[in-house]
């Protein structure tokens, strides 16, 4: 959308390569968090059957992160992408070996510090910087597939935990996939992820947002704590499904198998519909992208209150997943098209550490209002609510974009 016709683009075959193989770096990464999601009753019966405490440990997973994200985007800034990713890399693996350890201890730290702070920590918010410096004219594109990273794992991983699980037991599982990611992750990032090309159109677009001292006619951090809001907002009814289907499935009578199944289809068409997204927004920009996610993801919400049959379930997953997976990269492609390119090391992370924090208090909001209840209708109640406010901030940044815009 913003590149100027008078500068050459920066994008080349190899920004596409460099994209996926982020993104198959991003989908194996983010397969680890998934073994505690699948097993979260295996878990939480170590634990006289209290789901919070698992889900608890995502929610410090998803904190984590996004703390991590911001440290590990500075040094990436100065020591590349490649070694910040090489580190998560193995810290991941440290992660899920010490978590099968148990509850409730070594798998809030092997979750919330390995995993989280300085495993994906490292991984996912300097990817998205790194990726960026790579496109000029399908930025949007560019970040929604490598953003889908976290749901193609979604779609992959559930159900081959599952079979291991019940097979192996949730530890093995672990200790296997910790295996697995270092064997892929390690060599992809030591041979693809080289330094970003320089860009004359990046400076040119950094020197001109420089010189703005307003953004939308507003001081530019109200307009970035308003964003930060929203994709903090979205974040916690987004995660409520997607932590718990497995488990809501089975208060129902519905197999953990068809459960873990629900999630695939949930995520994979999260993953396709996102590519859609991202094309929309490379087309009517990131903010009114978040506005029709966000209406999306409301209606989602609503549907899972009131369905409970497993046709309908698995009916009623697809269309949200096709619907909120928007959302996220939209944010991060907005805050581009707003701030100085000068800024993105540390606007960027601190959009995803709001994200994953969202992530988070909906994953483990979700946890407790079961634990005091018995039951989820509460939680999605609570993530409908949630999500009206998160359409409403989202309406008041598309409203004066649209009144502020030049004529």
């Amino acid at each position: 959308m913003l590149q100027s016709a008078s500068l050459p683009s920066v994008e080349t075959r190899t920004s596409w390569l460099v994209a996926s193989v982020a993104l198959t770096i991003m989908a194996v990464a983010f397969g680890a968090p998934w073994i505690t999601v699948v097993a979260l009753k295996d878990i939480a019966a170590e634990v006289d059957g209290a789901r919070s405490v698992p889900a608890f440990a995502g929610a410090l997973m998803w904190v984590g992160s996004g703390l991590g994200g911001i440290l590990m985007g500075r040094v990436a800034e100065r020591i590349g992408v490649r070694w910040t990713v090489l580190c998560g890399a193995v810290m991941i693996a440290v992660g899920l070996t010490l978590s099968t350890r148990g509850p409730p201890w070594p798998l809030y730290v092997g979750h919330g510090l390995f995993i989280g702070l300085i495993g994906i920590g490292g991984i996912n918010a300097p990817f998205y910087v790194y990726v960026s410096q790579w496109f000029d004219r399908r930025r949007g594109s560019a970040l929604a597939l490598i953003s889908s990273g976290a749901y193609l794992a979604g779609t992959i991983w559930p159900p081959i935990f599952g079979r291991l699980i019940a097979q192996a037991g949730w530890r093995h599982t672990m200790l296997y996939f910790a295996v697995f990611e270092l064997v892929v992750i390690v060599p992809a990032a030591a041979i693809v992820l080289r330094p970003p090309p320089a860009s004359s159109h990046h400076t040119a677009l950094a020197r001109a947002a420089d010189g703005e001292k307003a953004v939308m006619g507003w001081p530019p951090n109200f307009v970035f704590a308003l964003m930060a809001s929203a994709i903090f907002t979205c974040c916690i009814p987004m995660s409520m499904p997607q932590a718990h289907l497995v488990a809501f499935c089975s208060d129902l009578g519905i197999s953990p198998a068809h459960g873990a199944a629900m999630v695939s289809l949930l995520l994979g068409a999260a993953f396709f519909s996102r590519q859609a997204w991202g094309a929309i927004s490379d087309r009517i920009g990131g903010l009114y992208t978040m506005l029709a996610g966000s209406a999306c993801q409301a209606l989602g919400m609503m549907a899972f209150l009131l369905t409970q049959d497993e046709v309908g379930l698995f009916t009623v997953a697809g269309l949200f997943g096709l619907g909120f997976s928007g959302l996220v990269p939209a944010n991060i492609l907005a805050s581009r098209e707003l701030f100085p390119v000068s800024e993105a090391y540390w606007r960027m992370p601190t959009l995803l550490l709001c994200s994953g924090t969202g992530m988070a208090s909906g994953g483990w909001i979700a946890g407790l209002l079961y634990d005091h209840f018995g039951y989820y209708a509460p939680a999605f109640a609570t993530g409908l609510g949630v999500n009206l406010i998160n359409l409403s901030i989202i309406g008041t940044l598309a409203f004066r974009r649209r009144v502020t815009a030049p004529a």
